[in-house]
């Protein structure tokens, strides 16, 4: 018995390390799908919909029956007293005579029916629910498309940080090899001491910028985990390298792809606008209609000199009453008036701005356009001078160990790889970056 304990308490101790160590990988496709559902902002815009859903109903119920209860009690501590003729209790005419007519303490229980029966506002206010709605669907869609947009940078510059800590690492072997083998030459006088020096300074600043990188590995990854809905120290791990991502986003096609622009989310967005401008108007035609309302009361009256409206004997006096209420607009100084006008204002420059945004997103979809196709070239171009740069670099190695070249012309070379390493990688960023943008202004899913 002590035996299986024991084994119990193992597996569960080393289930526990497990799921602390456990580490989570994504492509950057499951990072898109898994930051659709967990990131705080799309959590929210589905809260959204669904407030958005419930206003709809609270609108809608204003304009259905609705039931109030009142329940009151008094207890006139200084009862009001009436003067009466004395004469009508046979007393001498000309004099009056104090009365009381109710009981110090009185209890009431009421309770109440209003139905709305024509209210422009109300109509007004059912169909601009409709537009309000709308909105919250493609609010929702427009945090979608930048949560998309957030993961696939941070994957990108986490892909960028791994890239160049390794790039860096390796340039970082190379250099101390080189420091080494000509401080040997230099300490047995077949080297000059500025060709140490000049070598230092380079392998220092790899160091710091290697340094710099692994920080920002660190940063990039937790800014992942963010975008995610993920906690920030959680160990992720990406499936995909940068190379292979930046070929797999590739595809010029897209270019020529064809474009409706009420696809565009911005475009929708503006639509909704629109549309909220012109309820907003009719709102404000609808204040100068009449208003019907009715209404049905029922409720009972209980008198007593002390407090015992509870008991089966007290005596209780019912009432109902039906009425209706009609308001009629008919004078407000043009008041009303000039708020229409406001209205149809608003409305007006609601058109303009949708123009204005219909003109902005074709602007920003051709610039789209050819900030992907630049990219895409940077790229091939990048590729290709780091391949040069690789040779010039390794060219000069060979004359600097021969005594070709110096160490100044060996450093200059080193440096020019180093950058054009640098680039090649922030090329390749580029590529994923802005197919990524081109995708969102036309709608289009990766």
């Amino acid at each position: 018995m002590r035996n299986q304990l024991m084994i119990i308490i193992a597996v569960l101790y080393l289930n526990f390390g497990y799921a602390q160590e456990q580490t989570y990988s994504y492509t950057l496709e499951e990072a898109v799908q898994f930051a659709l559902e967990n990131n705080y902002a799309a959590i929210n815009a589905e809260r959204d919909i669904i407030d958005a859903q419930k206003q709809k109903w609270e609108t809608i119920a204003s304009g259905l029956p609705q039931i109030n209860g009142a329940v009151s009690y008094q207890n006139q501590l200084k009862q009001p007293v009436s003067l009466l003729p004395a004469e009508l209790a046979g007393g001498e005419a000309g004099t009056f005579i104090p009365v009381i007519f109710s009981q110090p303490q009185s209890a009431t229980a009421t309770a109440t029916l209003t139905q709305q029966i024509f209210d422009g506002s109300y109509i007004v206010g059912v169909q601009a629910t409709k537009a309000f709605l709308s909105y919250s669907a493609n609010n929702k869609e427009k945090t979608a498309l930048d949560v998309r947009k957030q993961v696939v940078e941070a994957y990108g510059n986490v892909l960028l940080a791994e890239e160049s800590v390794d790039i860096l690492e390796k340039n970082k072997a190379t250099l101390e090899k080189n420091l080494y083998e000509t401080s040997k030459l230099y300490e047995n006088g077949l080297g000059d001491e500025e060709s140490v020096d000049q070598l230092q300074i380079t392998l220092s600043s790899i160091e710091n910028q290697l340094q710099n990188a692994l920080r920002l590995k660190e940063i990039t990854l937790q800014m992942l985990n963010l975008s995610m809905g993920l906690d920030l120290d959680i160990p992720t791990k990406l499936k995909e390298n940068l190379e292979d991502l930046t070929i797999s986003k590739i595809d010029l096609g897209i270019v020529g792809s064809d474009f409706n622009i009420n696809d565009n989310v911005d475009y929708k967005l503006a639509e909704n606008v629109n549309q909220q401008r012109y309820y907003e108007w009719k709102l404000a035609r609808s204040r100068a209609l009449p208003t019907l309302n009715a209404f049905v009361n029922y409720g009972s009256s209980a008198y007593s000199d002390n407090f015992d409206f509870l008991s089966n004997d007290q005596q209780w006096f019912d009432s109902s009453i039906l009425g209706f209420d009609l308001s009629i607009p008919i004078f407000s100084s043009f008041k009303r008036s000039a708020s229409t006008q406001r209205a149809k204002i608003a409305l007006e420059k609601a058109k303009t701005q949708l123009t204005e945004a219909e003109q902005q997103i074709r602007l920003q979809l051709e610039n789209a356009k050819n900030s992907y196709t630049l990219a895409i070239s940077n790229y091939e171009t990048a590729k290709q001078n780091l391949e040069l740069s690789e040779r010039i670099e390794q060219k000069n190695q060979i004359k600097y160990k021969e005594g070709l070249a110096t160490s100044f012309e060996l450093r200059q070379a080193q440096t020019q790889l180093y950058t054009t390493q640098q680039e090649y990688l922030q090329s390749m960023v580029e590529v994923v970056n802005k197919k990524t943008e081109l995708e969102i202004i036309l709608n289009k899913k990766a």
